[in-house]
């Protein structure tokens, strides 16, 4: 029994450990894009009177770590980006009028936003809303059993941990209005050699649901499945964070107006 505990205990602190280190990785990567010297109070929102603000998002998608994983696949890309549209809609009081091209956007000295600002004046806006794409990945030999019997092959698994960052420029005032993150977990197992399809590859998400197991569609497109899995799950605590941000700021507001 004790030593049924402290394994226990081993696998809960195992757990908590890498929870931990997941949640550096990889590294902020917005403060390339937007200065934290500009970010205004966390009410900064709800002291605007015209509501809902109409924005355009730009999704940068950032390559730049030397451990970086690929770029989403374009038709992942340009599906989150209409993912993120309507989800930012709904969690905050934002109208996302167009996903405007990111293709000349770079990291600058000091986070230096000018163009966003250009890119703002653009499109006539007074407003964006910026997110920053970053992912890690490592893959290392595991080996793999097949189905619940003692037969095992050689394999490889695959993490990827995914970051998106959020801004809220105010480009008539040269502020940020509001930021956020939200991360993503996901692990790919797969055999050396392809061809077990009925067990592999498969893609968990950790550590929020070991247990659920998703198959990409082939062998080849498995890393490619592996990044929009992960990247899904961080757009949905990114969207989770910014409504809870929001309520709070109103929730805020109502006490100050109750006192």
């Amino acid at each position: 029994m004790r030593g049924t505990v402290r394994n226990s205990f081993g696998l809960f602190g195992a757990v908590v450990f890498l929870t931990a280190c997941a949640s550096a990785v990889p590294p902020s990567r917005l403060g390339d894009y937007v200065s934290s010297e500009r970010r205004v109070g966390e009410d900064a929102l709800t002291q605007i009177e015209q509501r809902p603000l109409k924005a355009g998002l730009v999704l940068v998608s950032d390559t730049a770590e030397h451990d970086a994983a690929p770029n989403l696949p374009d038709e992942a890309f340009v599906r989150l980006g209409e993912t993120l549209r309507q989800d930012i809609s709904r969690s905050i009081p934002v109208t996302i009028t167009d996903v405007l091209p990111a293709d000349q956007i770079r990291p600058q000295p000091n986070g230096d936003w000018s163009q966003f600002a250009d890119l703002g004046r653009q499109r006539g806006l007074d407003y964006l809303a910026v997110v920053v794409l970053s992912s890690t990945e490592q893959e290392y030999p595991l080996t793999l059993f097949l189905g619940w019997t003692t037969h095992s092959q050689p394999g490889l698994r695959r993490d990827n941990w995914s970051l998106l960052e959020f801004a809220l420029l105010d480009l008539k005032n040269n502020v940020s209005l509001m930021q956020a993150e939200g991360r993503g977990w996901a692990t790919l197992d797969r055999p050396t050699a392809p061809g077990i399809d009925q067990w592999y590859p498969v893609i968990y998400l950790r550590p929020q649901d070991p247990e659920r197991r998703i198959w990409p569609p082939t062998y080849e497109g498995a890393p490619n499945t592996l990044r929009v899995v992960s990247f899904d799950q961080a757009e949905k605590r990114l969207a989770l964070k910014l409504q809870n941000s929001y309520i709070g700021q109103l929730q805020a507001m109502v006490g100050k107006s109750a006192s």
